[in-house]
């Protein structure tokens, strides 16, 4: 088990490295916001309709990324991602908006290896290899700066092996612990990334039916050398949505 009032500060939302267990910065037990009254929940005991609903978001939301990486089905591959990444928002909204978590122990207990996310992220940067890379700015509300490159495959892979850390707590009967990381690790990086994705996928799809071509990737962004030019990352990125809407180009 871990004490999580010295270990690491939490990775700072939307990097590549989300799918790492991170931890509440030091001074701050559970790592927990501040709150008058914390949502507590006894460990063994049941679960609440509260509890039970948002465990299933996650796990509907991890059985989905997973069945769709496996490339069955590529036409519907990003309408069926965009769908399931509003839902799981949905379920990060209701964490972020109820009073804190608190859990019944002050240690975390350990959920021994996590799982390895990698084979999902190939499979994923594979499938949606087009329309991979995207654009964002890391703080709207920070000083000006350029958008930074990031990868859908890389972000929905990370955000999986979050959640399932806590499907584990869950799954274990610890509910409290389950709860309170996932309403820590949503307000601390999964909905900032979440977040960037949606607006990543909903804009290809605009693109497409409002028939508008999508733009040259910026001068200086890292999007990897694969050998294409922007005219022809364009063209892939075209093709792929027309194909999954049934729109002729």
């Amino acid at each position: 088990m871990s004490d999580r009032t010295i270990n690491q500060q939490p990775h700072t939302p939307h990097q590549p490295s989300h799918g790492q267990a991170h931890q509440p910065p030091p001074g701050q037990p559970h790592g927990e916001p501040q709150s008058h009254t914390p949502h507590t929940h006894a460990h063994g005991s049941e679960p609440d309709d509260f509890a039970v609903q948002i465990a299933d978001s996650v796990e509907s939301f991890v059985l989905a990324v997973t069945e769709v990486a496996k490339g069955d089905e590529p036409g519907s591959a990003v309408s069926l991602l965009l769908l399931e990444v509003s839902q799981l928002l949905l379920a990060g909204g209701r964490l972020g908006a109820i009073e804190d978590v608190v859990p019944e122990d002050r240690f975390e207990p350990d959920t021994g290896p996590e799982p390895d996310g990698e084979q999902l992220r190939e499979r994923l940067a594979v499938l949606l290899a087009p329309i991979d890379v995207y654009h964002e700015v890391f703080d709207p509300y920070g000083p000006p700066e350029k958008p930074n490159a990031f990868r859908i495959s890389d972000d929905l892979a990370g955000v999986v092996g979050e959640l399932q850390h806590g499907l584990t707590h869950y799954r274990e009967g610890r509910v409290s612990e389950a709860l309170w990381w996932w309403q820590f690790s949503y307000l601390s990086n999964w909905g900032t990334t979440c977040t960037a994705v949606l607006r990543a996928l909903q804009s290809l799809i605009a693109h497409v039916r409002l028939d508008s071509p999508i733009g040259a990737v910026p001068d200086g962004a890292d999007t990897d050398d694969d050998g294409l030019t922007d005219e022809q990352l364009e063209q892939q990125a075209g093709d792929l949505m027309a194909a999954e809407l049934g729109l002729g180009r």
